[in-house]
């Protein structure tokens, strides 16, 4: 077995729940199927799922990586807190990580390189986000009662460029204008996004990435099933308003809703893959992974220089990756990302995305990887690329192994 391989061992991730605003009896309250559920919470669910999963031993775990982008209010150390509720070590390390949406695929890169580097055996690394739950921010010296100082800490720290004020949809609308991606083709793939991840819930195609959880709605209730966008808003895409700027293409449904979730993997090396893992029913190595970055206006075009470079260092084509998993905060982002690669179609995002069930920031970068390698057959290979506020963007190649297929890959 080779020791500089990084094997993913378990892979786990709660529902998403969308956050949907209501004006009784607070016009910004969030009533979302999770919102009763923290960040912290979420992501325990998440990291105790993929940790019985994995196999290993659940006092193995030396350091927990978990990212998440709104961490105001949540108390300290948001990834110790998952870890301990997870049933983890109150020992154990834990890290917090904030790379806006890329949080979560982040999140695994700083924990495979632990491994690589012979720092731990086996760590846990993800992403959770609970965007109903993120304060209102107002200034120390500001009166509560000036609204109109009051702002939104999910647009604050999630939707707005902090150089210029552009929120991240306006941006979306000059790169979908440079590449020449209309608003026809925009709702086309957002239609075709929202199709796909309906086919793919009718066909339990989630059921073996989710993990239930509890949630709290009027009485106690298991949620297992991702909280999909209503059809209606994809019935009616061409009459919707440009919702960034008056010229623009992008519109509420060829954009991400807010939500909650998380996502978890369990990463290890070869010898403990070796001893506990070999039977595993999730079984796949890390080939590589890269980060790259554009102008912050331009991060529509960050997830295809990172994973150009991640192609590189895998010493692998385009064609020989069976599957893609580009994260849909826009439909112009994906196409964007299709146009520069050369991308087919019917290889990207094959079960939908952001689009149709939301995005909760910090767990998306972890949550397409999960689906990604749940869609792989063994001795495929897979990409997840994920852009990020600041004109970044963290992609990461795959390759899903045969159960007992340690020492020798498929394919390799």
């Amino acid at each position: 077995m080779d020791a500089s391989v990084v094997y993913i061992v378990g892979a786990a991730r709660t529902p998403i729940g969308s956050n949907r605003q209501i004006t009784i009896p607070q016009p910004t309250q969030s009533d979302g199927p999770l919102s009763g559920i923290t960040a912290p919470e979420l992501g325990a669910a998440a990291i105790k799922g993929a940790v019985e999963r994995s196999r290993v031993p659940p006092q193995m775990a030396s350091h927990v990586y978990m990212g998440q982008a709104l961490q105001a209010g949540v108390g300290q150390s948001p990834s110790k807190q998952a870890a301990i509720l997870a049933g983890l070590s109150e020992t154990i390390e834990a890290t917090t990580v904030n790379k806006v949406c890329a949080s979560g695929l982040k999140a695994v890169t700083l924990a495979a390189q632990e491994i690589l580097l012979g720092h731990g055996s086996v760590l846990v690394a993800g992403g959770m986000e609970s965007m109903s739950n993120v304060p209102l921010y107002t200034k120390r010296n500001c009166a509560v009662k000036d609204k109109e100082k009051v702002l939104d800490g999910r647009t604050k720290d999630g939707f707005e460029n902090p150089y210029d004020g552009l929120s991240m949809g306006a941006c979306a609308d000059m790169l979908a204008a440079r590449f020449q991606i209309s608003r026809k083709s925009q709702d086309e793939y957002a239609l075709s996004a929202f199709q796909r991840a309906s086919q793919a819930m009718e066909m339990e195609m989630f059921d073996d990435e989710i993990i239930p959880v509890t949630c709290q709605r009027g009485k106690s209730a298991k949620m297992s099933t991702d909280d999909i966008r209503s059809e209606a808003t994809f019935q009616r895409l061409s009459t919707l308003t440009a919702s960034f700027s008056e010229s623009g293409t992008v519109t509420v449904g060829s954009s991400c809703t807010m939500a909650d979730g998380a996502s978890a993997v369990v990463l290890t090396n070869a010898e403990v893959a070796g001893e506990y893992c070999r039977d595993n029913r999730m079984l796949a190595r890390i080939v590589s992974f890269a980060d790259a970055a554009a102008k912050p206006v331009e991060f529509a075009i960050a997830p295809a220089k990172a994973v150009e470079v991640a192609l590189e260092r895998a010493q692998l084509k385009v064609d020989q990756i069976s599957f893609w998993e580009i994260n849909e905060a826009f439909a112009a982002v994906v196409q964007i990302t299709k146009q520069l690669l050369n991308l087919e179609a019917n290889k990207v995002n094959v079960s939908g995305g952001g689009i149709a069930f939301g995005h909760p920031l910090g767990s998306s970068g972890c949550r397409i990887l999960v689906s990604l390698l749940h869609q792989l057959m063994p001795g495929q290979y897979g990409v997840a690329a994920i852009c990020n506020a600041g004109g970044g963007a963290t992609a990461m190649v795959v390759q899903r192994l045969e159960a007992g297929d340690l020492g020798n890959p498929v394919g390799s």
